[in-house]
């Protein structure tokens, strides 16, 4: 009897203990089921959790909020694959010269002023120069000696036939003759390589008076872009500052630096867009004309040199240029506006699809070039599906905005 009352007892703990398991196993399905539960009405993020993706972000939007965006189909532009570098302006050195004297001397005259047009040999400043003296000088003596010695040599020829002279005699008369026409011919060559014309060099023969004017001319035609001339001043061959300087302004040069590792897309006679703060509306078009062998161990960039047209003379040496390289021929890809492609937070490049205009998903996209307020999309989309064009940073500012009770 007792036996019986024993093993009732223990069925009757035993089965409270089950009856509490289940009720606590149901109690905790209960509270799991609820903390899963979301508000219908809110959107959904998108993300990755253990390596599994969530659904992608979605928002439904009401008729008065379709107004503020607008949706079209995915289409295409032709992006031009174009490199950016900043440089500065220089004078074509081709085409701009220092005007030194060839000789050492003094500055008698400055003819003409700091950006005058000048033309090819025109005279630009005159210098006295011993050099230039004493060639003529010579000039002047060896015209004086073949005048003696040709007379001296007719007078021989005309004594020679009464006997007067020998032989001899006039031999030699007429080898002093020979020998002073050729000094002379030295000595006017040599006052023609100083810049004097030949009536000048037989004026001076004729006057028995130096001219101690050299005059500098200008090597080619252009503008006076330099001039430290005053008279008085000592100039020196290649001594710098050069009395004048000249140069072709309608062309330019465009120095810039770019990156080593982008040399291989740049080739001679690319075309190049230039412009500058003191025309921002303007651009300088021209072409590449040389790329340096030489890479700046520091910065690891090469100069690249470009020949630019100004034929206004705008551009100013040492001025502060940002110039576009066209690299490649347009490339034709995906593309959406600027209003429908979002910056996100976290640096994440997204952008907003609809197939009925009603619910709109958000979508991670790779973005490459810009243009004209097109982006190109790498990844991401496919044309001709539908996508807001813009406004998208509204949808994007919807989901982030606090969900309301």
């Amino acid at each position: 009897m007792r036996d019986g009352m024993r093993f009732s007892k223990r069925a009757a703990v035993m089965f409270a203990m089950v009856l509490a398991i289940l009720l606590a196993a149901g109690l905790l399905e209960s509270q799991r089921s609820h903390g899963q539960s979301t508000n219908p009405g809110a959107p959904q993020a998108s993300g990755n959790n253990s390596g599994a993706s969530a659904p992608a972000a979605s928002v439904d939007l009401s008729p008065s909020q379709l107004a503020s965006i607008k949706v079209g189909p995915v289409g295409s532009y032709l992006f031009p694959v174009d490199k950016e570098a900043v440089g500065s302006i220089d004078f074509d050195c081709d085409l701009s010269v220092q005007v030194f004297p060839q000789y050492q001397g003094t500055i008698i005259q400055t003819l003409v002023e700091l950006g005058s047009e000048v033309r090819k040999d025109e005279p630009l400043y005159t210098i006295r120069s011993p050099d230039l003296i004493q060639a003529e000088g010579t000039l002047i003596a060896a015209a004086a000696t073949l005048e003696l010695t040709s007379k001296e040599l007719a007078r021989a020829k005309e004594l020679v036939a009464t006997h007067g002279v020998s032989e001899r005699e006039l031999e030699q008369a007429t080898s002093d003759q020979q020998t002073a026409e050729g000094a002379l011919k030295a000595a006017r060559d040599a006052v023609l390589v100083f810049g004097k014309t030949d009536a000048e060099a037989d004026q001076m023969i004729a006057s028995r008076k130096i001219d101690p004017a050299l005059v500098v001319r200008s090597p080619i035609p252009g503008k006076v872009t330099s001039k430290n001339a005053q008279p008085g001043f000592l100039v020196q061959p290649g001594v710098l500052p050069a009395p004048y300087s000249v140069a072709d302004v309608s062309m330019k040069w465009m120095l810039a630096d770019v990156l080593e590792s982008e040399i291989p897309l740049f080739h001679l006679g690319q075309p190049v867009e230039v412009s500058v703060m003191a025309y921002p509306n303007h651009r300088f078009t021209g072409k590449v004309s040389k790329i340096y062998e030489m890479v700046d161990p520091n910065t690891h960039r090469v100069t690249v040199r470009s020949e630019i047209k100004d034929p206004e003379n705008e551009l100013r040496p040492g001025m502060l240029a940002n110039f576009v390289i066209r690299v490649h021929g347009p490339v034709e890809s995906t593309a959406l506006p600027a209003d429908g492609v979002v910056r996100e937070s976290d640096g994440s490049m997204t952008v907003w699809v609809t197939t009925d205009r009603h619910h709109f998903a958000q979508r991670i996209v790779k973005t490459g070039l810009r243009q004209d307020g097109y982006v190109q999309i790498l990844d991401g989309l496919q044309r001709g599906e539908l996508a807001v064009t813009e406004g998208a940073v509204f949808l994007s500012n919807m989901l982030q905005a606090p969900a309301t009770d």
